[in-house]
């Protein structure tokens, strides 16, 4: 398989699929695309590896091309099984997908405010209101899940879930926001806190540092 993302430093959506994969222990390529270039560049750059234009696809070894960061999650789950990258249990895979589809839907203000930058130090940022709502509520759906299935991840064991807001926590880290002041009660930063520490997460991490 090939795995077409972008920058890794703030291709948001490319880091889940690509932590997925990882995850599943998946063989693949990886063909990297530098996003916001001049004149169209990048489009002309991906168009040949995506029809929709963007990033990431995954190109399977049967001639299908994938897009979307969720349907790529989704294929590598049935792909390989035993990877378990959503869990056995109905109300878990229910509420650890419904989780994935909020993330990849919403949060646009977040999104918009916070955008992913690896390659900056943390400093503190104001947030408007309409952030601020989205922070509190990934926190309360963090909490919500955490103690509903006892962790260490949303639904207990990782899954695809963790691998949409894994770049969440970068955003939190990155601009300093202090998850306290948006209603948790320790339980999320500490979630947030693994997502960072996963072995999935420091490599792409270690990349996105050593790019130009």
């Amino acid at each position: 398989m090939e795995l077409v993302i972008g920058t890794r430093k703030w291709s948001t959506w490319s880091m889940r699929p690509w932590l997925a994969a990882k995850r599943a222990g998946a063989p693949f390529a990886e063909t990297l695309v530098t996003l916001r270039q001049e004149n169209d560049m990048t489009t002309a750059e991906i168009l040949p590896h995506s029809p929709s234009g963007l990033v990431p696809a995954l190109k399977t070894d049967d001639g299908l091309t994938i897009v979307d960061s969720l349907a790529i999650c989704e294929y590598l789950n049935e792909a390989f099984p035993a990877a378990k990258l959503w869990p056995d249990d109905p109300v878990a895979r229910a509420l650890g997908r419904s989780a994935a589809a909020e993330m990849h839907a919403g949060f646009a203000a977040l999104r918009s405010e916070c955008p992913m930058a690896l390659e900056i130090e943390p400093e503190p940022k104001a947030l408007s209101e309409p952030t601020a709502k989205n922070v509190r509520r990934i926190v309360g759906l963090w909490n919500d899940l955490l103690a509903r299935f006892g962790g260490p991840f949303l639904v207990g064991e990782w899954s695809i879930a963790d691998a949409f807001y894994t770049p969440v926590a970068s955003r939190f880290r990155t601009y300093e926001i202090d998850l306290a002041a948006h209603g948790d009660r320790g339980a999320a930063a500490a979630y947030a806190a693994r997502l960072l520490a996963t072995p999935e997460f420091l490599a792409w991490e270690a990349a996105a540092r050593a790019e130009s």
